[in-house]
């Protein structure tokens, strides 16, 4: 269902998949630590088992108990959140082996959208990837977005986003794994 994000606040997202905007495309994402739906949003895309999700936050204090930061990260994630920078860190045990695709490490990002902010500030950190089927372009404009709206609890509208891909940055191995806007 196409919800705004005040009537979203009032929803229960356990057991629910939500399509949201970011500052970069639209995402769907759940709670992070609702592994079920982890599962259904793999399967939703057709997405490998092997590829792991990130996780998005509001601030720091909600990223604390999910990813070890080094001073690296730390550094980074004051000059350039929020924004387009998916930070690597060491995950800690509340992270899901399902969403990190089995690695010990977790993409982490602050986004720079109210309406993600929102749902981070009120729901807690979630789990996320971008909207797209797994090969496919990455989804920029509502109307594609709408495309999703049967295989979703809630898609909440944002308009047409900025097209831009965040930086995904190693901060335990001190490398660029994929160029974005931010640069390092």
């Amino acid at each position: 269902m196409i919800i705004k994000i005040d009537a979203l606040l009032k929803e229960n997202l356990r057991g629910k998949i939500i399509v949201f905007p970011t500052d970069t495309v639209y995402g769907i994402g759940c709670l992070f630590d609702d592994i079920e739906m982890i599962d259904r949003i793999y399967q939703l895309k057709a997405r490998d088992y092997s590829k792991p999700m990130a996780v998005l936050a509001r601030d720091l204090d909600q990223l604390a108990p999910l990813v070890q930061m080094n001073d690296c990260f730390i550094k980074l994630a004051k000059r350039h959140w929020p924004g387009a920078l998916t930070l690597i860190g060491k995950k800690t045990e509340q992270v899901s082996y399902l969403a990190t695709a089995n690695l010990e490490t977790v993409g982490v990002r602050i986004p720079d959208h109210q309406i993600a902010l929102k749902i981070l500030e009120h729901f807690g950190p979630m789990v996320t990837t971008s909207l797209n089927q797994t090969g496919e372009e990455a989804i920029y404009k509502l109307e594609d977005a709408l495309m999703y709206l049967d295989k979703v609890d809630f898609l909440i509208p944002g308009g047409n986003l900025k097209q831009l891909a965040s930086t995904v940055y190693d901060t335990l191995r001190l490398q660029v794994l994929r160029q974005g806007d931010v640069v390092i």
